[in-house]
């Protein structure tokens, strides 16, 4: 086993990054940094400050990281109208490569020489964490106890927690819960009875949004004012995108918006089902797709639709920080000079409906589009050419079909 002088781990303050810290300090006899991100998981912390004291960590990090995540992570996901799948608004996958990006800055700070997270083999998290630090610092170590340790049960993780003295709550005791991760973007849910495609998920499993049905029977009416892509106000109120993101959730949670049951394709192979909250983005989503539709020319926007997918992919695999990633990104910002305005949309019963949008920027003329008499000149004859000249492959190719 290589020799580890410091390790700066990625600290919920759960059970299983409790565990994780003591088998670190156990397994490796160095000091270990416990770095806690405030994401607007809807926690409170400092109870995980507590539990880290307790086993002797003396650098302690809870960092908020709120506005810095809806800002430089979120918001340009969102200028992309980025969907995995064409479905998931990748609430998971865009905390990973910040919070990598503070376990990277706080190990340069304190000179660790290692990093370590709580990810398992299975999923995405352990590929999101590593390709992250691969690309901000290739120098440091990182650790994956899931990877490494002997521990295979949860049978074996409490018997771990007893041993060494770490609080179990008495949730944990039982049955194995829901896996939950949550930030101010989304909220999933996975395991349990949701391994079963074929299982309705039960109610409870839902934590920011009413049942659709169950939603007010009155629809809501708002309006979100965007500048150069990104959405700065809502109903007229100038907001930080961390203060913006938390209202929409609000708006978006009551009228039970922002919520899917999906099948996804993780990276390393192999399917899995979970259940999403999103209400603010998903409000975003539709309003961000509001305002281009009168800001965008007709080839950039079909352009940003093409290349969405590859965009969503990138995030959810892993690459951020990956140079495809930030040309990809480049092109998109390029895209928004001028899709700023206003969107207003009806909420109603997990719905999020545009109804009108207005732009200084707008590139739609009702001049040009009236069925009236046009004030803009316009020779309908123009038209016979352009489909005559578009028809010509076609006339070609059914010639020689023998139509």
């Amino acid at each position: 086993m290589t020799k580890i002088e410091k390790i700066v781990l990625s600290y919920s303050g759960g059970l299983d990054t409790s565990i994780i810290l003591k088998w670190l300090q156990e397994t490796y006899g160095c000091e270990v940094v416990a770095f806690t991100a405030d994401l607007g998981q809807g926690e409170e912390l400092e109870p995980a400050r507590t539990k880290a004291e307790m086993s002797g960590v003396k650098d302690i990090r809870i960092v908020d990281l709120r506005e810095e995540f809806v800002r430089d992570f979120v918001f340009p996901m969102l200028r992309a109208n980025a969907l995995y799948e064409g479905q998931y608004l990748l609430g998971s996958s865009i905390a990973r490569p910040l919070i990598a990006k503070h376990l990277v800055g706080i190990a340069r700070e304190v000179g660790a020489d290692a990093v370590a997270h709580g990810a398992t083999g299975k999923g995405n998290d352990q590929v999101r964490f590593e390709l992250a630090v691969n690309a901000l610092d290739p120098s440091l170590k990182v650790i994956a106890p899931w990877r490494q340790w002997n521990i295979r049960s949860r049978m074996q993780l409490l018997e771990y927690a007893e041993k060494h003295h770490i609080p179990v709550p008495s949730d944990k005791r039982g049955e194995a819960p829901f896996s939950i991760d949550a930030n101010l973007l989304h909220t999933s849910t996975e395991g349990k009875i949701l391994e079963n495609p074929a299982e309705v998920a039960p109610d409870h499993v839902y934590q920011r949004t009413v049942d659709p049905p169950d939603a007010p029977d009155t629809p809501e009416i708002i309006t979100i004012g965007f500048e150069r892509g990104d959405p700065v106000s809502v109903n007229g109120k100038a907001m930080t995108p961390a203060a913006l993101l938390t209202e929409l959730n609000g708006l978006g949670g009551r009228h039970g918006i922002g919520r899917l049951d999906l099948v996804e394709n993780r990276f390393i192979g192999m399917k899995s089902r979970g259940i999403y909250e999103t209400p603010g983005g998903t409000i975003l989503l539709a309003a961000h797709r509001g305002i281009e539709s009168i800001t965008l020319d007709r080839a950039a926007a079909h352009l940003k639709d093409e290349i969405m997918p590859r965009y969503a992919e990138l995030i959810y695999n892993g690459f951020w920080f990956a140079p495809e990633r930030e040309m990809l990104q480049a092109l998109i910002d390029q895209s928004q000079a001028f899709v700023s305005g206003d969107v207003t949309l009806r909420l109603y019963k997990g719905s999020a409906s545009v109804i009108s949008r207005t732009s200084p920027c707008s590139l739609y003329s009702a001049d040009l589009v009236t069925f009236e008499e046009s004030a803009i000149a316009y020779d309908h004859h123009d038209a016979e050419g352009f489909i005559r000249l578009n028809g010509l492959r076609l006339r070609n190719w059914a010639a020689r079909n023998g139509r």
